[in-house]
């Protein structure tokens, strides 16, 4: 799987580009603030229909405009396929494929695959609980594209009972009708946390392994899924969706007082996190900033393999591997590792603001980013 060409109006800070792509790696070069990383942005985007850098679309549409188009030709397994989306401002997106509309936006998921890694993955290791999680359901959407329905369906429930829990402690909510909203919770809940604690039992070797190439062999990295549920109900890495639902159901019965005094749903998988151990310590607070560096390649690269690990016979669904100005902030050693793991991916997408930072083996071809446009660079 590749990517052909890439088609962007309006979008970031481009009214409009065109560049034609190769397998192999590809190196985007320019100064910074030209808009090497909207490029690839909107390579992401295709992908999974958000960004890494903003949590909602607006941020994509050019100043003064009210729409964004992406289009990206892909490759696959022989196949050409067209994905147009157009984001639109203050109404839903819109999407085709091969110029034919499709039903839903999220239709289009699974057509392209991709894994992203950018300076901003060090809040992976060192930050908050929630960029963990979506780091897992995003891992598990490009696995699994159901899941897509899946998440959403779960934020749109809590958000409905958090809603709840507050109108009762204002005296405007009926009590009743809460538990209708458990039972829809604890349901989604369970398929969202069941697809998640099976999504890490099958990464946490990837990563393992990966963190040490990176490493240069120096530690272990270790993935442990935590839940508002504790150990011994996620002990089985494949438990059963109707169990999770019972345990859920009995957990929030057991903590409603404490939830309708906060006023807040305090049991589910938005309350849950990935552990990263590095060694017998954990790697928030205790990793070095090299080795908190190496452990987020590794969640990345990890999740590169296992993706790889999915493609059929065919050959079908290799992701590209996206390196957003990772090469500037890597030792020597790191940067060398890193490049001879990813040299004979399908497709790798590079930035850099100068031709040095990218490493020879990664130096294939080669576009020039500057003053709103993308040329290819003869060599």
């Amino acid at each position: 799987m590749h990517v052909t060409r890439l088609s962007l109006t309006d979008f970031r800070s481009y009214p409009a580009v065109e560049i034609e792509l190769v397998p192999g790696a590809t190196a985007l070069v320019g100064p910074n603030g030209q808009g090497k990383t909207n490029l690839v942005e909107a390579v992401g985007y295709v992908a999974a229909l958000s960004s890494h850098r903003v949590a909602t679309d607006a941020p994509l549409i050019r100043l003064g405009c009210r729409r964004a188009v992406v289009r990206a030709g892909v490759s696959r397994a022989g196949r050409q396929i067209l994905v147009e989306l157009e984001i639109v401002s203050g109404a839903a997106n819109r999407a085709r494929v091969n110029r034919a509309p499709v039903p839903r936006t999220r239709d289009v998921l699974g057509l392209l695959r991709t894994v992203s890694f950018a300076p901003e993955d060090l809040t992976l290791v060192k930050g908050d609980p929630d960029g963990r999680r979506r780091f897992l359901d995003d891992l598990l959407v490009a696995r699994a594209p159901r899941f897509a329905g899946v998440r959403s369906d779960y934020e749109r429930v809590l958000k409905q009972r958090n809603t709840l829990l507050k109108s009762i402690k204002q005296g405007k909510g009926d009590i009743r009708t809460l538990d209708v909203w458990d039972d829809q919770l604890a349901a989604v809940g369970a398929e969202l946390l069941a697809g998640r604690r099976y999504l890490v039992h099958l990464l946490a070797p990837y990563v393992t392994e990966a963190y040490r190439e990176v490493a240069g062999g120096q530690g272990d990295a270790l993935i442990e899924y935590r839940g508002s549920l504790g150990p011994e109900i996620l002990a089985d890495p494949r438990p059963g969706r109707d169990a999770l639902r019972a345990h859920l159901l009995e957990a929030m019965a057991r903590r409603r007082p404490v939830e309708l005094e906060r006023q807040v749903s305090l049991v589910g998988p938005h309350r849950d996190d990935l552990v990263l151990q590095l060694g017998p310590f954990p790697a928030k607070g205790f990793a070095s900033h090299g080795e908190s560096w190496s452990y987020a390649l590794a969640l990345r690269l990890g999740s590169y393999q296992l993706l790889r690990a999915d493609i059929g016979p065919d050959g079908d669904g290799e992701p590209v591997l996206i390196l957003d100005d990772v090469f500037a902030e890597l030792d020597s050693g790191r940067r060398d590792r890193l490049a001879a793991l990813v040299k004979d991916a399908e497709q790798v997408l590079v930035t850099a603001a100068v031709p040095e930072d990218v490493p020879e083996v990664l130096s294939g071809d080669r576009i020039r980013v500057g003053q709103g446009e993308a040329l290819r660079v003869d060599r």
